[in-house]
């Protein structure tokens, strides 16, 4: 900001003396005073300047349409460009390339295809500076292969045409011709400088490439690159992306003297991606202590550290920074924290709502993060209220919005509401995205119709794991154990990419369906065929599978063998299989790991004392009780609901917050008393015949 007001400081004397001098009307003097205007981004004094200059030559054109493209504002650049040809003056390369700059930065592939026609036109087809920015653009519109055939046809190539479209296929995730195009930029003698590293390390971002980003940093160093701050800037990411938070800390220890917020984002989002949450927050700390700027992306990535329990006071204690800062209504930060605590494990969702209401400028990522945060959290009821606010506000809806609605119509089982959100999935043309039809899939099957689930399967997307394990999910969950097998397979075949998920879907059908030896089968052969290291709830679903099958003793050598000490998920139901088997004394062992874990959780107790009042161990029954009392532990009551008119009716025992309450207790009591004369008048008038004769009982 000072070099910009000390050079703004030195254009105003130049003019000054120009004025003073009265050289102001000398094109030659005026346009260099014209171009320091634009630089430092004062073009509505430029825009002036311009105005009273008699004698404007095509260089004091260019600087105008330079300026607004650099700042920003490419509709008066594109209205100058076309007043420049009204008054008779000729394009040149430097004004083609600032308009082909300013048409990349907006993604405006139309108008750059009118520039492409006066590129040809007036011969610049050979021209290293503008077919270098024709090339730039049609790569950042999107059309690599466009760019690649101006780039195959130009002469003459330099640095600037060899970036762009390594840049190009860099964007495209074409690893193989983005290193390629590198290798034959060598070979012509080209200089590789930051501009062609940078993108090529985007695309190393799996285990396999760690090699690789090592020969990369090699060359880096080699060249004296080193110190380019977008280089090691991609490394960390690269590093981190590799699976090496080490290689990573070690290229961000190595550039002290010349780390931006860019370099310090780049760490920080390294070690959440690493879940090294400890080490994020003390490097946000040494970034306050320093008292270096912190940006959106700063607050994002750190408030996203926050979700797990262990967190929950440091994410209190960031959302307290950030209204401290006057920063809450940043749209971007609002969301972060919207997300943190829809997501965090505690039972935050008044605090994500109250965040969201609060938010003047919501955008379609806020609507759909407090959105998906209402489904995931059972909230489903408000997420209808939220999703029908949208439609009658006619906000912009996505992927996610109807993914998240149809979550919520899937878990309350709204069949009617589902097939409304559906159809309007269809009229925006959403219903093939993956997430949708993924929870349509789920959406049908948990309403019992799994023909529609399966109709929506076969219209989805298929390329990723998505879709296909939804339907397996779907089938597990309606018992066709074998058809689940079939799908796997089928999968298999088709050469989708299994992930842990696919093998939940599949034990779980192995368990609902009895096929334990298969289940055993495929447990066993996750890493060793598919290289998928089990998780807590594959152990989860094989405990459940022995338990089903009451192989007690095989589930509990099951939970000794796991390679890391099992959590709450895996108790839980090592100690249901303990109640089905009978196996009081053991699950009273578990239960008290549980109740460590998890001391307030209502369903442990629950599951306690009905297999106490199973084997009528009365005393500890009263125990358990008494545990609750202590604990201020109270059983959460069970909810039934019923669909009527697109609105849910949600009920719970001796519930008497309905408005309708009186009416619907009174038919209650109406209906009661019906069975019960019914059954009455069933049992006093009951005839048995015995041959030739009747007999009334």
């Amino acid at each position: 900001m000072k070099l910009l007001l000390s050079s703004l400081s030195k254009v105003r004397a130049a003019h000054c003396r120009a004025f003073k001098l009265a050289h102001i009307t000398d094109t030659y003097i005026a346009t260099p005073i014209l171009n320091g205007y634009t630089k430092c981004r004062e073009i509505g004094t430029a825009l002036k300047m311009f105005d009273e200059i008699p004698h404007r030559d095509t260089a004091s054109w260019n600087i105008m349409i330079s300026g607004y493209v650099n700042s920003g504002r490419f509709l008066s650049a594109w209205v100058f460009l076309n007043l420049m040809k009204e008054d008779g003056f000729c394009l040149n390369e430097y004004t083609l390339g600032s308009i082909l700059k300013g048409i990349a930065s907006n993604g405006l592939l139309s108008l750059g295809q009118q520039v492409h026609c006066d590129v040809v036109k007036m011969g610049y087809v050979g021209n290293v500076y503008a077919a270098s920015a024709l090339l730039d653009m049609y790569a950042k519109c999107g059309k690599v292969d466009d760019a690649n055939e101006v780039f195959q046809t130009m002469p003459e190539r330099n640095y600037v045409s060899w970036n762009a479209i390594i840049a190009g296929y860099a964007g495209k995730g074409d690893i193989d011709y983005g290193f390629w195009l590198l290798r034959g930029m060598e070979q012509e003698g080209v200089q590789l400088d930051d501009g062609t590293f940078s993108p090529l390390l985007t695309l190393l971002n799996d285990d396999k490439f760690y090699k690789l980003t090592m020969q990369v940093h090699g060359k880096v160093e080699k060249l004296g690159l080193g110190c380019e701050v977008k280089v090691f800037n991609a490394l960390i990411t690269a590093y981190s992306q590799c699976g090496s938070i080490e290689s990573a800390e070690s290229v961000f220890d190595g550039t002290i003297s010349c780390r931006d917020s860019v370099t310090w984002n780049s760490m920080l989002a390294a070690y959440l991606e690493h879940d090294k949450e400890k080490q994020a927050f003390e490097l946000f700390l040494d970034m306050e202590r320093l008292g270096l700027e912190m940006d959106s992306y700063t607050y994002t990535s750190i408030i996203s550290g926050c979700f797990e329990v262990r967190h929950n006071s440091q994410g209190k204690c960031l959302h307290a920074l950030v209204i401290k800062r006057g920063l809450e209504n940043v749209t971007i930060i609002s969301t972060a924290l919207i997300s943190m605590y829809a997501k965090s494990c505690t039972n935050s969702m008044d605090d994500a709502l109250t965040v969201f209401e609060n938010l003047d400028a919501k955008d379609s990522v806020s609507w759909n993060s407090i959105l998906t945060g209402l489904s995931q959290k059972g909230w489903s009821e408000i997420a209808f209220k939220m999703f029908t606010k949208m439609r009658v506000e006619n906000l912009e809806m996505d992927e996610y919005s109807f993914s998240a609605t149809l979550r919520s119509c899937s878990d309350l089982a709204t069949l009617r509401f589902g097939q409304q959100v559906h159809a309007f999935a269809l009229k925006l043309r959403s219903e093939s995205y993956k997430y949708v039809s993924s929870a349509l899939i789920l959406m049908y099957s948990n309403c019992g119709i799994i023909e529609d689930a399966w109709k929506s399967f076969e219209v989805s997307p298929k390329e990723s794991s998505i879709s296909w394990n939804s339907i397996m999910f779907a089938y597990a969950q309606h018992g066709q154990g074998k058809l689940v097998l079939d799908l796997f397979f089928l999968m298999k075949q088709s050469e989708v990419k299994l992930d842990h998920i696919t093998f939940v879907a599949v034990l779980t059908a192995c368990s609902h369906t009895g096929l334990v030896e298969e289940g055993c089968r495929f447990f066993e052969s996750m890493e060793a065929d598919f290289g998928i290291v089990p998780r807590m709830e594959h152990y989860a679903c094989a405990i459940d599978l022995l338990g089903r099958a009451g192989r007690l003793e095989e589930a509990k050598d099951l939970v000794k063998g796991m390679p890391f000490d099992p959590d709450a998920m895996v108790l839980r139901t090592l100690l249901g299989t303990c109640r089905s088997c009978g196996d009081i004394e053991y699950a009273s062992e578990v239960a008290s790991h549980l109740l460590e874990l998890e001391p307030g959780e209502h369903s442990t107790y629950v599951l306690l004392s009905d297999m106490y009042r199973q084997f009528k161990k009365w005393d500890n029954i009263a125990n358990i009780k008494r545990l609750m009392r202590e604990r201020s532990v109270t059983k959460v009551p069970g909810w039934s609901w019923i669909e009527v008119q697109n609105e849910v009716h949600a009920f719970n025992a001796e519930d008497l917050s309905h408005p309708h309450c009186h009416e619907i207790y009174a038919k209650l009591r109406e209906l009661t008393d019906e069975i019960m004369f019914s059954e009455s008048e069933n049992a006093s008038g009951l005839t048995i015949s015995t041959g030739d004769q009747e007999s009334v009982v």
